[in-house]
């Protein structure tokens, strides 16, 4: 009886792995051509950043900044108009029992003249604000490539995670099926049915997670690059080759002169001595000269011609409030700058211990440990169908396929997130050079 039930357990086993096989046979010719797809028409991580800083709508916010900038610059050099005056009247002499009227009317034109130096102060902090747009744009350009390459390889990972458990769960389903139509012999496979079932559901919440992840990821990707939201994106493979960065010093000086923050900060606060520097030029008065002339018809004709000069007196306003108010602003700016080398110099070292952290991490594995965990999970799989391997193993063996399936995944993502956040910290270009796709190993 036993030799029965154990040779009609095989054959069931072998009726369920052929069907399996039978099924995956004709759904290859679908996965192939998905596969083929993404290959064709998957734009690289470096394509996508080239697009999203060709076609990025926020981009066109720094160019106007950079224009409004340069049109302040031109402002600023600019002489003030002359101001025409005139005034036209009736003028009355009277004297000596003799009385004549006639027209009196004058003209003059007046210039004002800035105090020497005044206008080179503000050409010079309009100067510093051009830069401060050029630095925020190069900021933005930055931070938009390193966010655009996080984002692209979170979507071709996450995709790869929700197929991952998108293929234990319809496994795991499969095997239910199976389990369903056999003879129960107690409560053992009762309960292995349901323990799968258990693991199928798990598996498709893990899949749910994946799916939920890359969708807000092209729908971030699409905004970046200017697309509509809901256009279809496809990531072609993508290795990622991490290198050790250069010793931590020598990254803290390159933070401090390259930095993004920092240099902003140091404009700020040269720009704000500037500011000091006008305040003071601005208590001495701007002085209005110019040409002008009068004529007055009466008794007889009378001829003005002359120069006229009009200056306020600085007695009780000297500009002493706004010399310290840009004072304390010249303070606040040198403690900007302080704290602000003070966070770039921690960030780069928080970044940099987590980089190595995650290098000393990936160093343990092996280059095909995702094939070997895949594969071991397709065995487990189908060893089970043949009633040589415990429904304990392979559980677990599914568990940990995924598990180890995301940790790497992550691990990776997470590395490329660190090594783009210490170029960004460091003034650097994002570079291309730590990922290479499957189509260049061929």
């Amino acid at each position: 009886m036993k030799q029965k039930k154990y040779l009609r357990l095989l054959i069931l086993g072998i009726a369920a792995f052929t069907a399996n096989n039978l099924k995956v046979l004709a759904a290859e010719p679908e996965s192939v051509a998905l596969n083929s797809s993404v290959a064709t028409n998957g734009l690289t991580l470096d394509a996508l950043v080239a697009e999203s800083l060709e076609k990025n709508p926020e981009l066109n916010f720094y160019k106007s900044e950079m224009a409004a900038a340069k049109g302040d610059r031109r402002t600023a050099g600019t002489f003030p108009n002359p101001e025409l005056s005139a005034d036209v009247g009736r003028k009355r002499a009277s004297g000596g029992g003799l009385s004549a009227e006639g027209t009196a009317w004058s003209v003059s034109v007046q210039q004002p003249f800035e105090y020497p130096g005044r206008i080179g102060l503000r050409k010079a902090i309009a100067n510093r604000q051009i830069e401060l747009a050029e630095i925020g744009y190069g900021q933005f350009r930055a931070a938009l490539a390193a966010r655009v390459r996080t984002l692209g390889y979170g979507l071709l990972i996450a995709r790869e995670k929700a197929e991952a458990a998108q293929q234990v769960a319809q496994r795991g389903q499969e095997l239910a099926e199976v389990l369903v139509q056999r003879d129960p012999a107690g409560i053992t496979p009762l309960l292995e049915t349901r323990i799968i079932e258990a693991n199928v559901i798990t598996a498709k919440r893990r899949a749910a997670q994946a799916i939920k992840e890359s969708r807000v990821a092209l729908f971030e990707l699409n905004q970046l690059r200017g697309a509509p939201l809901a256009t279809p994106l496809a990531v072609s493979k993508t290795d990622l080759k991490f290198q050790p960065v250069p010793p931590l010093e020598e990254l803290v000086s390159q933070a401090r002169t390259n930095n993004f923050e920092i240099r902003t900060r140091q404009i700020e606060l040269a720009q704000q001595g500037l500011r000091v520097d006008l305040s003071k030029n601005e208590r001495w008065p701007t002085i209005t000269a110019g040409p002008f002339y009068s004529q007055e018809k009466a008794n007889e004709n009378e001829r003005k011609v002359g120069i006229g000069i009009s200056l306020p007196l600085p007695l009780w306003k000297r500009n002493q409030g706004n010399i310290e108010t840009a004072n304390a602003r010249q303070q606040q700016a040198e403690t900007s700058v302080y704290v602000a080398q003070r966070r770039v110099e921690r960030d780069v070292r928080e970044q940099v211990a987590g980089y190595e952290a995650l290098l000393d991490q990936m160093s343990f594995w092996r280059s095909d440990s995702l094939t070997q965990l895949r594969e071991a999970s397709e065995l487990g799989d189908r060893h089970y169908r043949l009633g040589s391997l415990p429904i304990v193993t392979y559980i677990e063996l599914q568990d940990k396929y995924l598990e180890a399936l995301e940790a790497i995944l992550d691990t990776q993502r997470e590395a490329l997130e660190s090594h783009q956040q210490i170029q960004l910290l460091t003034g650097q270009a994002i570079s291309p050079s730590n990922t290479t796709t499957k189509e260049e190993k061929k």
